[in-house]
């Protein structure tokens, strides 16, 4: 299995939650040929890339998520098909669907129930931390999963991110401060998230994004996460360049999600401007 950081180092949430997918882990290895079978008959992965990259306002990926430990219960009776076409009705460029059931309420029948929805790539929110995960996403249907950085050590960073392009499937490479983006950079991942969300105090700045942009080489996708509540943040992010945007709260927690969305949906973008 390839190693994760150390839950001692993480802040305590995040150990638990790794605690708690390591725990799972005999249980996903017990049902492997069945993945596997399933992997292998699930439709050709869409371009999650490539639905972020290039365009002339900035890309929304429009997160499904029943709650989180910070925020609890956020829209607990979601319908991933109904919010799925909202959101790509509202132009949004990807889905990203949280399918941890013990802290977020989610499952992976919501990341296929989306998808089937939808033409657009979805993204399995996760915390990938074993090849199993990376096959029990595609075979889900998921296009793309998210590798982060801090729960991961170098060499399990490399394996997960090549089993995903192995199967035709992108990786969402999340850092939090320079150390973590200089490990991805080394990686050579191509779609980088910028949390700006910091994990140990759940404090949001993002400036985080703002900060860490000039170090990230060119030619990758940037995606912004979290602490992204209005069209003012979005521009602020597009006019420095970044690529994309990834948001759940904001859209969640509107009493239209849909208008939500194609508010965010609609902020120009800049070309990166290199020092």
């Amino acid at each position: 299995m390839p190693e994760t950081q150390g839950s001692g180092s993480l802040p305590g949430i995040l150990a638990q939650i790794v605690r708690t997918k390591r725990a799972d882990l005999p249980a996903l290895r017990a049902r492997a040929d069945g993945l596997e079978a399933a992997a292998a008959a699930a439709p050709p992965a869409r371009d999650f890339r490539a639905a972020l990259t290039g365009h002339d306002r900035v890309a929304l990926v429009a997160e499904c998520k029943r709650r989180s430990p910070g925020a609890g219960p956020i829209r607990p009776e979601l319908d991933p098909a109904a919010l799925a076409g909202a959101y790509a009705g509202a132009g949004a460029r990807a889905l990203s669907v949280l399918t941890d059931e013990t802290y977020f309420g989610g499952t992976l029948d919501d990341l296929r129930t989306a998808r089937s929805a939808v033409p657009i790539p979805v993204l399995r929110k996760d915390f990938t931390l074993d090849p199993l995960h990376v096959v029990e996403a595609r075979a889900a249907g998921a296009d793309a999963v998210l590798l982060i950085v801090r729960i991961l050590g170098d060499a399990a960073l490399r394996h997960l991110r090549g089993e995903a392009s192995r199967r035709g499937m992108a990786a969402l490479v999340e850092v939090h401060d320079r150390a973590e983006l200089a490990r991805a950079v080394d990686l050579g991942a191509d779609i980088i998230g910028i949390n700006n969300r910091d994990l140990s105090t759940f404090r949001t700045d993002l400036g985080t994004t703002l900060r860490l942009l000039g170090d990230v080489p060119e030619g990758v996708t940037v995606v912004s996460e979290s602490g992204i509540r209005s069209a003012a943040d979005v521009d602020r992010l597009g006019d420095a360049g970044v690529d994309a945007i990834l948001v759940g709260e904001t859209l969640l927690r509107a009493s239209d999600p849909a208008a939500a969305a194609e508010m965010l949906a609609s902020v120009p973008r800049r070309e990166r401007i290199r020092g």
